[in-house]
């Protein structure tokens, strides 16, 4: 477990907890407050997050969820309390929109040494309700910490982002990333995506937090990824089965 997830300081009371082993690379982001902690996704769910989680702080915490994706609700095993935008609410509770076996394709995608112990072929999706939902704008209150949800669908019908007004944060999940961001399958909707672009753009950001790939991804990725979103509108190819887009850093598959 150790040697699986990568601990990245974004700030005194910011981490960022990375699977770089896997071909996902997914990031989650603990966020400690005076009061509580806020852990943003859970990744892949094949080590125990649990306790690297614990390993950094003591406070009480909040496992919340930017969509309800098998790599990004793995770990919510770990945590007493989750919550999730309510629009996904029943696929954390028995009706996930992949079967098992698709399931574990992707997981299996690409070649990796996964961590001792960890059998893929019994690797299961997280299935079980959340103690919480949420709505656009809410807000967690962490004592002297405040986050908002920002309901960005698109790449799925309840995804969202989580602003922090007061450090200027933009947590992204699979809305913004440098790699190729999907809109092609039946739950996702490239209007929405591009929709929810435009919405985040009018925020005041000064650091995105991705994720999956490149942690260090420049402020520009935004005005780019909806520029490309505008072009393939004007072109006509907003709409599933286009194809997928090379614009620079990322992609866009339609």
């Amino acid at each position: 477990m150790e040697d699986w997830f990568t601990v990245e300081q974004i700030d005194q009371d910011t981490f960022a907890i990375s699977e770089y082993e896997h071909w996902e690379e997914t990031h989650c982001y603990l966020l400690l407050g005076s009061e509580r902690a806020l852990l943003i996704d859970t990744g892949l769910g094949v080590a125990d997050i649990g306790a690297v989680v614990r390993g950094l702080t003591a406070l009480p915490i909040t496992a919340i969820t930017t969509h309800v994706h098998w790599d990004h609700i793995g770990g919510h095993r770990c945590f007493d309390h989750t919550a999730v935008h309510h629009l996904e609410r029943d696929w954390l509770d028995g009706h996930f929109p992949l079967s098992p076996q698709a399931v574990r394709q992707s997981l299996m995608a690409k070649p990796c040494s996964f961590p001792e112990g960890f059998d893929p072929e019994r690797y299961q999706v997280f299935q079980g309700p959340p103690q919480a939902v949420f709505e656009d704008g809410y807000h967690f209150n962490l004592g002297s910490r405040v986050v908002t949800a920002v309901h960005t669908p698109g790449h799925s019908p309840g995804h969202c982002c989580f602003y922090e007004a007061q450090r200027k944060y933009l947590y992204a999940g699979d809305l913004l990333y440098q790699g190729c961001l999907d809109a092609f399958y039946p739950t996702t909707d490239p209007e929405q995506f591009f929709q929810s672009v435009q919405k985040v753009r009018r925020f005041d950001v000064q650091r995105v937090l991705p994720g999956h790939h490149r942690l260090d991804v420049p402020i520009g990725l935004i005005g780019a990824v909806e520029d490309g979103f505008r072009q393939l509108e004007q072109s006509g190819g907003l709409r599933q089965g286009s194809g997928v887009f090379q614009f620079g850093t990322f992609q866009i598959h339609i």
